[in-house]
């Protein structure tokens, strides 16, 4: 990208909590300014979740900032989220700087090493700005939250170092929105208040000229200027998934009856679940979270095991739960079961962890429905790949993220052929047990509508996944010039 005369304008979004909706309005405007002709960078300095992407140079970013960059039409690049934590489990989280794995930090080390990071987030910051014309940054949780002050590099932290306006969300939805802006102002220092802008009340439902009222209270409280009342945004739902919030949100589609019915175990850890995304947007498919201490149902057609980022801990869960003698009657009934990832190295007969690089050294006997198994460690696969069904000869592309190598006879029988000449995942002999490392391969729709009718002859299915995102950002970008003012907000970048 050609670099521009001066440094590119910066707005931050910031908001009054988590989930307030920060994520969707730094995509749905970095989409709008892009239409107007800017060149829009997204950029967030620290990111928790174990959603992730793999970038173009080879690195990996939280999965929000990836579609941020997609709703601006760039590729996805490891300066657009330099710091990124993906909780491992009670004791900690691995700790992603610049796309590579620089180690684990423990809870009560999470505030110390925060000092040492900000020169990796600004100097990411800094390229950005050299090649585009506006860069969007989004903050994490709430600036309000002045316990975390200290080594602060995702909020006010950053935006004070790198000279950064901020404008505020709130979040309607939760309730108590008046007191989330207002106290919001209370907490924050004279010099951070400055920095603010205005707000955003996010994801109104009804008639937003009821709250007129409201808006001019908090101006007067806060001497803040209200920036606009976005509604609530239906079409989200067709758009990838950032956290474990989002499941939270997530309901049983009730497509009727005769729908084709894909259950997921609700793991602790679990990670990348945005690969389901394109199975649910299907208007014949009812695909739903199975919770802790529910059974997975005897009517569904296929059972899916995601991502995890502590896959022998949840492995155990699954265990704790007797998910695993639901799968087993699952699929003696001749039903199907497909492992992602972590999921798929459960599907084995065994998961070693001999360095310890998920915890504690150990192991754990696997599911035993694939003869495969896998041992952990330190080497982590990052890679875009492209290839095809082994059975069906479908076209995927998808993206290579774990940790580990899983050898074993089933591997003879790959789920996928793979263009760099390497086979993926491994299949059952019965062919109604498959698992593999790609993430994103239901994103095709000719694998997906092929594995739809393999679960039910004749149902194909018929979303175009693809072009329904796409049609959810510009949608969404549209939602938002009705709803703000964009020339305001443009004015107040700096």
């Amino acid at each position: 990208m050609p670099k521009t005369a001066r440094p590119a304008r910066a707005l931050m979004v910031q908001g009054t909590g988590s989930d307030a909706g920060k994520s969707l309005l730094v995509a749905g405007l970095a989409r709008a300014f892009t239409m107007r002709g800017l060149k829009v960078l997204p950029f967030k300095p620290q990111n928790m979740s174990n959603n992730a992407a793999v970038t173009v140079d080879g690195g990996e970013i939280g999965r929000a900032q990836a579609l941020q960059a997609r709703a601006a039409g760039a590729q996805p690049h490891t300066d657009m989220n330099p710091v990124l934590l993906k909780p491992e489990g009670d004791t900690g989280a691995q700790l992603v700087v610049n796309g590579r794995v620089r180690g684990r930090v423990a809870p009560r080390d999470f505030r110390t090493f925060k000092d040492t990071l900000l020169p990796d987030v600004l100097a990411a910051f800094e390229r950005l700005r050299s090649r585009c014309d506006l860069v969007l940054v989004e903050g994490a949780g709430s600036p309000s939250e002045v316990n975390l002050r200290a080594g602060d590099i995702a909020n006010m932290g950053f935006a004070q170092a790198a000279d950064v306006p901020v404008i505020l969300a709130g979040d309607v939805e939760k309730g108590g929105v008046i007191a989330q802006v207002v106290g919001t102002h209370a907490v924050l220092t004279p010099s951070e208040r400055a920095r603010v802008k205005g707000f955003i009340i996010n994801k109104f439902r009804g008639d937003v000229s009821l709250f007129d009222d409201a808006l001019t209270d908090m101006e007067a409280r806060t001497g803040w200027a209200a920036l606009g009342v976005a509604p609530w945004f239906e079409d989200a739902r067709k758009l990838p998934k950032e956290d474990s919030a989002s499941l939270d949100r997530w309901r049983e589609s009730g497509r009727g009856r005769d729908a084709i019915r894909i259950a997921v175990p609700r793991l602790a850890r679990i990670s990348n679940f945005d690969d389901l995304d394109p199975l649910s947007q299907e208007q014949d498919v009812d695909l739903f979270f199975v919770e802790p201490g529910q059974a997975i149902p005897c009517d569904v057609d296929a059972v899916v095991l995601t991502g995890s980022k502590a896959v022998i801990s949840d492995l155990r869960q699954l265990k704790r739960e007797d998910w695993d003698v639901d799968i087993a009657a699952h699929v003696h009934r001749g039903g199907t079961v497909v492992g992602l990832c972590g999921g798929y190295q459960m599907l084995g007969a065994r998961i070693a962890d001999p360095g310890g690089v998920e915890g504690e050294p150990g192991e754990e006997l696997g599911l035993g429905l694939l003869d495969v198994e896998t041992v952990l460690s330190d080497d982590k696969a990052l890679l875009h790949v492209r290839g095809r069904d082994a059975e069906t000869g479908s076209e995927i592309a998808g993206y290579e993220m774990h940790l580990g190598l899983t050898e074993g006879p089933d591997r003879r029988r790959p789920w996928f052929h793979l263009d760099d000449g390497r086979d993926d995942g491994a299949r059952s002999h019965a062919g109604r047990v498959m698992g593999g490392y790609l993430h994103g391969v239901f994103a095709a729709n000719g694998f997906r509508h092929a594995f739809l009718t393999r679960l039910r002859h004749g149902r194909t299915g018929g979303a175009d996944y693809e072009h329904g995102v796409e049609a959810a950002l510009d949608a969404l970008a549209r939602h938002l010039e009705d709803a703000l003012d964009l020339d305001r907000l443009l004015a107040l970048s700096s």
